[in-house]
């Protein structure tokens, strides 16, 4: 049975090339348009975007001997340039999820004590290591719950650090820093882009006004309508 129209057409939404129409009219290249299908202009974009952002990401670590380049990188890029609008490709959930995932994994290796010990690699991993893994991740979850502050990759970023791959204070500084230089070029593509990509956090629109409740509701209907507007 073939599904609904309108569900089809939601679930691809997400694959509506909103930031490559944006940039290719701001340079009028529209042309291309006309020439090529959507979706390779759309793969080349991404291609090249995410070769820049790495590459000079990579050329900073080089010349610093820094670790700008990280794995959570990779799809914290994905995110802000594939799906700009989405709350968690806010430069506040960007920023302030990699911060818990950071904070959360060196707390974690303090906590048992492996901040000095080298990362767990092959057989290296013991109790203590996997408390410090779970533990991590666990907590970075349920902070950018509590903070709103919800960004998918700063998963693996507790991760890097609680496994001791990145642990010294001075790096987990660099990784954010790293960050920010990503959220920069963010900004800077989806606003050339014509995007309403938010400088900070998203908007959040008005809720519509509340409709009085038909005076033949139920008790009980008008509880149900109380619970869903919690």
């Amino acid at each position: 049975m073939a599904e609904p129209t309108s569900q089809h057409s939601s679930r691809l939404a997400l694959l509506d090339p909103t930031v490559v129409r944006g940039v290719i009219v701001r340079l009028r290249l529209t042309h291309l348009l006309g020439r090529f299908p959507e979706r390779p202009i759309w793969a080349l974009f991404m291609f090249i975007n995410g070769f820049i952002t790495i590459g000079i990401l990579a050329g900073v670590a080089k010349v610093s001997h820094t670790p700008f380049v990280f794995p959570s990188l990779g799809p914290t890029a994905i995110l802000l340039f594939y799906t700009p609008l989405s709350p968690t490709a806010s430069p506040r959930h960007t920023l302030y999820g990699h911060a818990i995932g950071i904070l959360c994994g060196y707390g974690s290796l303090r906590l048992v004590g492996l901040h000095h010990v080298p990362a767990a690699v092959g057989t290296n991993v013991d109790s203590r290591r996997i408390m410090a893994a779970a533990l991590s991740l666990a907590l970075t979850a349920g902070l950018m719950i509590l903070l709103k502050a919800a960004h998918p990759p700063a998963g693996a970023t507790t991760l890097i650090v609680s496994l001791g791959i990145v642990t010294k204070p001075f790096y987990l500084l660099i990784i954010e820093i790293a960050v920010a230089l990503l959220v920069g070029q963010g900004i800077a593509i989806n606003r050339l882009a014509g995007l309403d990509y938010p400088l900070w956090a998203k908007r959040l629109e008005a809720a519509p006004a509340s409709q009085p409740t038909p005076s033949g509701c139920s008790e009980h209907a008008t509880g149900t309508l109380k619970l869903r507007k919690q």
